[in-house]
């Protein structure tokens, strides 16, 4: 395949995911992917989420065993669209928002296969049953950056998006992580707006994992604290105001304290535009 046409083939493939109701869509190489930060450090650290939700067996992180391409898309979930993330035990799909991704990944999956013969997989998204780590993938392929909130940060929807992935063994044409940078100088909300305290302090160092891209870009991102209000959470479960089952609603202060993405938000001075602060209620 020439390079005109990996070109136009990952252009036309971007286009149909947004046709499908993606709000963002982008591509990256397996092969940068696997060298990307959290595929490094995860066989450095204790186990991540390893236990599969088909078997509940622990697996070990596992490759596509083909695939040269990775299409990563996304869809907005805005502050007030809740229901999109409610946990919802014995659904299939779990949350909303997740069905919303599974539909639109297995269209794009068809279309491809359809369209240029070639071998794709859905990526699920827990590692344990053969997912990626999902927001180095949307860094790589173009989506945004890792902000110190530890969070995909993306420049239209802030860190309120939700992702997923497919598998091609189509050689594609990737985006380069965009030059953008909002937390700069930013007083950082996410960080203290946390109940548990999530990055009070360093939890990874440079030193220890050799490399300076490290969780919440400076190592402060304890997990542990994070894992600690999901069980707050599970355990808070109440019944759908619906009636049609029981819903965990998680905790996403981090994610609602950062002001990219926002439309009074204003990039030059890390701002709202009506004249608050980033902190100020």
């Amino acid at each position: 395949m020439s390079e005109n046409t990996r070109k136009k083939t990952s252009t036309e493939i971007v286009n149909q995911a947004m046709a499908y109701g993606a709000d963002l869509a982008g591509i990256a190489a397996l092969s940068d992917i696997k060298s990307s930060p959290s595929h490094v450090m995860y066989s450095q650290i204790p186990p991540y989420e390893t236990v599969s939700r088909e078997d509940g067996v622990t697996h070990k992180l596992t490759w596509p065993e083909t695939g040269r391409s990775v299409i990563v898309i996304a869809i907005a979930h805005p502050e007030e669209e809740p229901e999109l993330d409610w946990f919802r035990p014995g659904f299939s799909g779990a949350t909303m928002g997740n069905r919303k991704l599974i539909e639109i990944t297995r269209h794009l999956r068809r279309w491809l296969e359809e369209n240029t013969g070639t071998c794709c997989r859905e990526l699920p998204y827990h590692i344990g049953d053969g997912g990626l780590f999902v927001k180095d993938m949307a860094v790589l392929a173009g989506l945004g950056c890792i902000g110190r909130n530890n969070l995909l940060v993306t420049p239209i929807f802030g860190p309120r998006v939700r992702i997923r992935g497919i598998v091609t063994d189509l050689p594609l044409t990737g985006a380069s992580p965009p030059e953008f940078d909002p937390c700069r100088d930013c007083p950082m909300p996410c960080r203290t707006a946390c109940p548990q305290e999530a990055f009070e302090e360093p939890v990874f160092s440079g030193q220890t994992f050799q490399t300076d891209r490290l969780p919440a870009r400076e190592g402060v991102y304890d997990r542990t604290r994070c894992s600690s209000q999901m069980k707050i959470d599970n355990d808070s479960m109440e019944i759908s105001s619906a009636g049609d089952g029981k819903i965990v609603r998680y905790c996403r202060l981090c994610e609602f304290s950062c002001p990219v993405g926002r439309p009074n938000f204003d990039p030059s001075n890390k701002k709202e535009t009506n004249g608050r602060s980033d902190g100020e209620q």
